[in-house]
């Protein structure tokens, strides 16, 4: 295995910039998770560090050699696509040992790695089963087989569970992860889930507009997103978001708009917010922090809202609620007896408020 640098990379298709000055190192044997909405350059980027895009410009090193101008077969690398790609008319055996057969390893050495890949898999019985007689999770399987086989330094995948039904979906991220902690790979993993990213990646990347806007362990970006954009994509579901006005009455610092009138806790009055004071800001609050709650406890910590959907998810309730102007879900306790349109008050965990400046959208 292989750490990977990216230094300054930049890539533009005509008037589109696609990545834009992009830096990353990815330590040895370690799962770096590039996620973001499409057209964020999360594909591009691992195209290019496959060697199947072009780099406009920038470095890119698998283990200390520059592989800028290397074609694809000689970087190491092993791919596992979106579409599994694999070829009808041969079964799962040959599928895994084309590659080495193409590369000439002897007979005994691909026997050797094509078991030992399907054993990881659990794929030994499949083995002489052609691609239209596998499910498509047992597909999805014999495509990491063939990457697996490969032992290349650094594994790459492209989106690889979005052809699969929810279920699969569940199934297959926690194989990838067995199978991940047994290999001790590095890999680069690109997808638009923000849960696969959060659930697969030792660190994760969110991009946007080809840009990082934030690298860091799941947690750290639950718990500390770095803006806006960063806070609504990170979490399911996403976080609340309203303009407020930030006053300060006999010291108190509150956050307020037509349907929103909370006093801040004093650690936050008392600093990152004081210097807001006669502005808007966005105030972030998760649908989790949010619960039905009434008397002296919501007097300065709540809201009134009125239920206008109902989302009965079995572990929990989704309340779609009209705070004012503000349109907000609550994720309350399945045992919350609500109706659509009654009113109901909401009271906020005080430890948990994000804020963002208007402008930049950064956290404060």
């Amino acid at each position: 295995m292989a750490r990977v640098v990216i230094r300054n990379l930049n890539k533009r298709f005509d008037e589109v910039q696609a990545v834009k000055d992009m830096n990353l190192k990815i330590s040895d044997r370690e799962f770096v998770v590039l996620v973001g909405p499409s057209g964020c350059g999360k594909t591009t980027t691992l195209r290019m560090v496959a060697g199947l895009e072009s780099i406009t410009s920038g470095e890119i090193l698998i283990g200390d050699q520059v592989v800028n101008e290397l074609p694809p077969k000689d970087r190491d690398i092993a791919i596992v696509f979106q579409n599994y790609a694999l070829y009808p008319h041969m079964n799962v055996y040959d599928n895994m040992a084309l590659g080495l057969k193409l590369r000439r390893f002897d007979r005994a050495e691909i026997d050797a790695r094509v078991h030992a890949a399907a054993e990881i898999l659990g794929i030994q019985e499949h083995l002489r089963r052609k691609p239209r007689q596998l499910s498509g999770g047992q597909q999805q399987r014999v495509a990491l087989g063939r990457a697996i086989v490969r032992h290349p330094q650094v594994f790459l995948f492209d989106e690889p569970l979005s052809n699969l039904d929810a279920k699969l979906r569940v199934q297959m991220r926690v194989e990838i992860k067995k199978i991940r902690a047994r290999l001790g790979a590095t890999a680069i993993y690109a997808t638009h889930d923000q849960v696969e990213a959060m659930t697969l990646g030792d660190r994760v990347v969110v991009m946007k507009d080809g840009v990082i806007q934030q690298l860091g362990e799941p947690l750290e970006l639950y718990n500390a997103p770095a803006n806006r954009f960063v806070a609504g994509f990170i979490g399911t579901p996403a976080m609340n978001f309203a303009t407020v006005a930030i006053a300060d009455a006999d010291g108190a610092l509150w956050a307020h708009n037509e349907g929103i009138h909370i006093k801040l806790p004093s650690e936050v009055a008392g600093g990152r917010l004081r210097r807001y004071v006669g502005e808007r800001v966005t105030l972030g609050i998760r649908p989790e922090d949010l619960r039905e709650g009434s008397g002296p406890d919501t007097a300065d910590l709540g809201f009134d809202a009125v239920v206008e959907v109902i989302e009965e998810l079995g572990s929990q309730i989704l309340l779609d609620v009209k705070v004012g102007p503000n349109m907000m879900v609550a994720a309350a306790e399945p045992t919350v007896q609500a109706k659509v349109h009654d009113q109901l008050r909401l009271a906020l965990n005080p430890d948990r408020l994000y804020f963002f400046d208007g402008v930049s959208q950064a956290a404060i």
